[in-house]
């Protein structure tokens, strides 16, 4: 479907900063901002970002990209 473009720390760093939002709104932390973390998680978990595919990045080793 998408090409895998996201990979490694990268794809960590996304899924940490992701849930940390989601779970600071939902502990009342943060105001209702904190659901936009629900995008780097599911680019994080999907291993796929569309803003990365537009701009021509990928953060993948060369040997393991899929198309």
């Amino acid at each position: 479907m998408f090409a895998t473009n996201v990979g490694g720390l990268d794809r960590v760093l996304r899924v940490a900063v992701g849930g940390l939002l989601i779970l600071a709104t939902l502990a009342g932390w943060i105001g209702a901002w904190g659901w936009i973390g629900v995008l780097p998680l599911a680019t994080g978990l999907l291993r796929t970002c569309p803003a990365y595919s537009l701009f021509g990045v990928s953060t993948c080793p060369a040997d393991s990209k899929r198309a």
